[in-house]
This record gives C-alpha cells, sequence and structure tokens, in this order.
C-alpha cells in the first residue's frame, strides 16, 4: 500500500522544488531597491525603444522602437534618431510593409560611410534589413532572409555585408518555446553570416539575447537570460571563428549589449524575469529596470549595478547606450526612453549583484 502513495508523493516534491528554484532563479523574491547617483529625464515620442545604439563619433543615437502591443501595421514602427544636444526625435526609416525592427547594429564603413543593420520580425516572419544612411536617411540597400533566422533578437555587423545574429530560442511553435523558457533550456544558439550563407558558430545557450564586440573587434560577447550570464569568446577577426574565453555570472535576465568609450560593457537587464513575462501581457504590470556594468579588471570582470528601478520611472530595461557622461536607457513596451546623466565618477550604491 505505501508504494501506492510513494511516488506521487516524490512527484510533488520533485515540482515543488522546480517551482521553488525557478522562483529563485528568475529573481522573484530579489530585494528592489531602487538607486541612482545621476539624474534621469524621461523622454516621450518612441514607444518600445527596445534597442539604442549611438552613431560613431557623433552624440546621435539610433534607436529601433515599435509598439509590440499594437496587431495593426502602423505600431509607430520605425528606426529614429536621438539628438543628444537638441533632444529631438526623428524618424529616419523609409516606409516598409509591417516594419517590426528589433535589434540593431552600426557599421562604419571604410569610407566613412554609416550601414546600420535591422532585425525586422515583418509579417510574423523574420528578416535582416540592411540600411545605408544617406543625408540623414536611411536608404533599405538589401533584404536579407534565411531559415537561420529561426528567433532572431540581436545582431552585430563585423563587415560590410558580414554579421553574428543571436536566436533566442531555437523552437518556432509557442509552446515549445514556452518549454524552453520555464525549463530554461540550453539549446539556442548564434549564427554568422558571411555576405553569402549563414552557419551555426554558437550552439547550446539558453534564450541567446545581446550580442556585440569589443572595440578592436577580437572579443565576441553574448548574452543569456535564462543563464543571466555574459560569454566572451574570442573571435579571429580574419575567418570569423570563435573559441571559449569566459563567462560572467551577472545575475540578471540581461539583455542588449553597448560599450562605451573605455570598452566597458553596458547592459539593460530584467533582474525579476517572472515580472517581466507579466509585464508583456499587461502593461498595468510593473517590471524592474536594471543597468549593469562590466569593468575587466585584474584578467577578470567586474559587475556594477549602475541603476535599479522599480518600473515606475521605467519599466522592462532592455538597453543603456553611453557617450560620454549620457545614458539613454530603453524599454521593450514603454511608451518612453530615459535621457540619464551619469554623476563625474559613477559610483555604485549596493552593486553587489
Amino acid at each position: 500500500m505505501r508504494k501506492r502513495y510513494l511516488f506521487p508523493a516524490m512527484g510533488i516534491v520533485v515540482i515543488f522544488y522546480w517551482v521553488a528554484d525557478l522562483l529563485l532563479d528568475a529573481g522573484q523574491f530579489k530585494e528592489i531597491t531602487p538607486h541612482f547617483s545621476g539624474s534621469c529625464q524621461v523622454i516621450k515620442g518612441v514607444v518600445g525603444a527596445e534597442d539604442i545604439s549611438f552613431l560613431p563619433s557623433q552624440n546621435t543615437a539610433l534607436i529601433s522602437a515599435y509598439d509590440r502591443r499594437e496587431n495593426n501595421k502602423e505600431k509607430n514602427a520605425g528606426i529614429f534618431s536621438y539628438d543628444l544636444t537638441t533632444q529631438r526625435i526623428t524618424k529616419l526609416s523609409p516606409l516598409l510593409d509591417d516594419f517590426s525592427p528589433h535589434g540593431i547594429s552600426i557599421y562604419k564603413m571604410p569610407n566613412g560611410a554609416v550601414r546600420v543593420f535591422v532585425i525586422n520580425h515583418a509579417n510574423k516572419a523574420h528578416q535582416i534589413n540592411v540600411f545605408d544612411l544617406v543625408n540623414g536617411a536611411l536608404v533599405l540597400k538589401d533584404t536579407i532572409v534565411s531559415k537561420h533566422l529561426i528567433s532572431p533578437n540581436d545582431l552585430v555587423a563585423v563587415g560590410p555585408n558580414q554579421f553574428y545574429v543571436t536566436n533566442d530560442h531555437k523552437f518556432r511553435n509557442e509552446i515549445m518555446r514556452t518549454f524552453e523558457d520555464y525549463l530554461r533550456l540550453n539549446v539556442a544558439n548564434v549564427v554568422f553570416y558571411d555576405g553569402e550563407k549563414f552557419k551555426e558558430v554558437i550552439s547550446g545557450i539558453g534564450y541567446a539575447n545581446g550580442i556585440n564586440v569589443s572595440q578592436d573587434g577580437t572579443l565576441l560577447y553574448v548574452n543569456s537570460v535564462t543563464a543571466q550570464s555574459t560569454f566572451i569568446y574570442q573571435r579571429n577577426s580574419q575567418n570569423h571563428e570563435l573559441s571559449f574565453q569566459e563567462k560572467v555570472n551577472t545575475n540578471s535576465g540581461v539583455d542588449n549589449i553597448e560599450l562605451d568609450e573605455q570598452g566597458n560593457i553596458w547592459m539593460g537587464s530584467h533582474p525579476q524575469l517572472l515580472k517581466f513575462a507579466q509585464h508583456a501581457k499587461d502593461e498595468n504590470v510593473l517590471s524592474p529596470s536594471q543597468v549593469l556594468k562590466l569593468v575587466k579588471k585584474e584578467g577578470s570582470y567586474e559587475v556594477e549595478e549602475i541603476y535599479l528601478d522599480s518600473g515606475s520611472q521605467l519599466s522592462g530595461s532592455s538597453v543603456a547606450a553611453i557617450k560620454n557622461n549620457r545614458m539613454l536607457v530603453g524599454a521593450v513596451f514603454d511608451a518612453k526612453l530615459l535621457d540619464c546623466t551619469l554623476p563625474e565618477k559613477t559610483e555604485v550604491a549596493g552593486s553587489e549583484i
């Protein structure tokens, strides 16, 4: 008789520990004590400023944005510029069919021209749009589609026609994607496009998200949301081959990656992942926002928490782009971004992550 009840009881225990581990790992019990040593101004004019990156040697940033809660093709979508001096937002992208921009990457061409690579989830499919910035407007040069673009999230250009792309899921089916997320499966990947074809270069990563390269192009940084870590790879700039170097634990759901002038890594992040999942479904549910900075010290990386908010100022932060002492923080869903001024010397309160 005892055996009859033993296995159901064991099953309940297993489920209990799985749920407890999931809640703990997702930061559900993490204490959110808002802090920032600088000041921030709320800037309206775009919805869902998911990715932001500064133009080379300019005080102007490009913003990839669209209203993810809007089902029609208008959805305030576009690539916009933001001028730090005038604080003016201007739409640069042309009219495209169902433009749904996600990750962006800016590449300075050998002749000084600027090329912009954009992930576009057009018509519930996936493609890479390649634009040239001409006289203050983006001109579509190329559109790249491939079976390798399963669930593209972010990309980084390393040449005029070459780039790495993160796929944040392995499966296209929504049910299987849910399993990926809640079972924290390490099955997503990174692919590389050499100008003609794609190939997988990193496999077995959980929810691959933000990606970028070091200023000299010798290192590739990849964020994993479910692993709550930044993976660092040595990169051969000639053949684009990668070799794993280091994993930096961030204890947070790290999103997009930007670099400052000194080469430090800045990331928007989601410290409470389940609250962000709720926020994605209901705009009235706030999701805490966080900005992390990785600084290389004594051969390794130190994680500093620069900004933390309950979600009342900005909910669901996804990116932090830095120019001198200014920091632009974008979010996945909010109808605003933050233009923050960093203190002269960024000292972090409560920076132990």
